[in-house]
């Protein structure tokens, strides 16, 4: 006797869709006549490629009979190279976020990254080509601070786009997730490159909890579909906790969701080794490209900006080159405590390193100083954090190429490898100022307030109130 079959006759079980078909060549197998959904129900014949699951064999499952199933092949998929609008750093058409401690600059480091897009002088696919800029920014005042930062990065305030929201007669902010349709629309009419949101976390509905994951996401999701389908970036400011963990992604203040749906991280530390009281910017996270990116270090300059009313003294952010430390060393450090025997440690070594540098015409391979000083018990570690304390210079020469640290200079920053004013890094001129008045609407747009893009929002989903 024959086993029973283990499925019902194909009569009455609606094929889904596994691959090509050898019968008809169409890559989908005709479900029966019953299995198709009534007319007038809001539902739709799947596209080529794409199986329906029969709703009705779910019963008891609780699933509502309106949902189904879309299976789709993956050899349907167009696949694409990732584009970048920070080269290896800032994809473009998704979620970067920026985060860091209070006062360490982040603000500026946005306001260099959208006034390089405006000129077209940032390394990326938009390299050569100006972009618009929209600029979502709530804790700064535009007249005293935000205008007055991209004036002195030096850019194109004509393509810097402030964004506010008209609703019901009234001036609102930009609110995630109920704005993100309006707010693509505009992209597209203003051929937007990059959506700057100082700081990411105001944007949000002031209805969901930011440190729930799921309703985090409900607001996050659609601003990352929103990227995807214009190819804008998104790049948002984010603050650090109060904690000492040593891992950038597990300090961002709310829900772990915002590194999680972000596709790269560019966290932001400052180094207390340097003398100068500089900044290191590295990567994080980067789900699409490289991580082992050199990190990049910054210091922070006054600048006066003559106005009608006299001089405004702005904050502006200043690219020295790259750094030996990164924020994940910054960050293990703080986490160790810093104690003071290590700096009395770190201060010896740097004392023993301008020794060592001095007696040898002021430069020395790498090699060579690392053995010298592992002879006289001086951790690598710590001969690492010496040369940042005093203020030594690491430059990479010769055949096959190798570094070579030498004593500070005037004419040279100290503690950081010196980067050409035609960096792969940072664009035309690391340390360039405002790039002052350019063409035929220079003269009003420089000194004046940014254009207003005014977002008018449609009717919003069921149950959001964001707009």
């Amino acid at each position: 006797m024959l086993p029973p079959e283990p499925h019902p006759p194909s009569a009455t079980r609606p094929p889904v869709h596994t691959g090509p078909s050898a019968s008809t060549g169409t890559g989908t197998t005709e479900p029966p006549a019953r299995a198709r959904p009534p007319a007038g129900t809001g539902t739709t014949e799947p596209p080529a490629g794409v199986g329906i699951a029969d709703p009705s064999r779910l019963a008891g499952c609780g699933t509502s009979t309106r949902r189904q199933l879309l299976l789709t092949s993956a050899a349907t998929v167009q696949i694409r190279p990732v584009h970048w609008t920070w080269q290896d750093r800032i994809p473009a058409g998704a979620l970067t976020v920026i985060p860091g401690r209070e006062g360490i600059g982040k603000s500026l480091a946005l306001a260099w990254l959208s006034a390089q897009i405006t000129r077209g002088t940032l390394p990326g696919r938009f390299a050569g080509q100006p972009r618009a800029v929209v600029y979502a920014a709530s804790e700064d005042s535009w007249e005293h601070t935000i205008a007055p930062r991209l004036h002195v990065a030096g850019a194109d305030l004509d393509k810097v786009l402030r964004v506010e929201v008209v609703h019901d007669g009234t001036v609102d902010a930009l609110t995630l997730p109920g704005d993100c349709d309006a707010l693509a629309v505009e992209i597209d009419r203003h051929g937007v490159a990059l959506l700057a949101a100082d700081p990411l976390l105001s944007l949000i509905h002031a209805g969901i909890d930011t440190h729930r994951d799921r309703d985090l996401r409900t607001a996050l999701e659609p601003l990352v579909r929103m990227a995807e389908r214009t190819g804008c970036a998104v790049v948002g400011l984010a603050h650090f906790n109060k904690s000492n963990n040593p891992d950038a992604l597990n300090l961002i203040t709310g829900s772990r969701a915002f590194s999680a749906v972000a596709r790269a991280v560019i966290a932001i530390a400052r180094d207390p080794e340097d003398a100068d009281g500089a900044c290191v910017l590295s990567q994080a996270k980067n789900n699409l490209g490289r991580l082992d990116l050199p990190s990049l270090r910054y210091v922070v300059e006054s600048v006066d900006v003559p106005t009608e009313e006299g001089p405004a003294q702005v904050g502006q952010l200043v690219f020295t080159g790259e750094s030996d430390r990164s924020v994940a060393d910054i960050l293990a450090d703080a986490s160790r405590g810093g104690d003071s025997s290590r700096r009395a440690d770190r201060d010896d070594a740097a004392a023993w390193l301008t020794d060592y540098l001095t007696e040898h015409d002021g430069h020395a391979p790498y090699a060579e100083i690392a053995q010298a000083a592992r002879a006289d018990g001086i951790p690598e570690r710590t001969l690492k954090r010496a040369q940042s304390r005093a203020g030594v210079i690491s430059k990479r020469s010769g055949f096959p190429a190798t570094a070579v640290w030498y004593l500070p200079t005037d004419d040279g920053p100290s503690g950081s490898k010196p980067v050409g004013p035609q960096s792969s890094q940072f664009g035309q001129g690391f340390r360039s100022g405002p790039t002052g008045p350019t063409g035929p609407t220079a003269a009003s747009s420089q000194h004046g307030q940014p254009p207003r893009l005014v977002v008018v929002p449609g009717p919003s989903p069921a149950g959001d109130s964001s707009a």
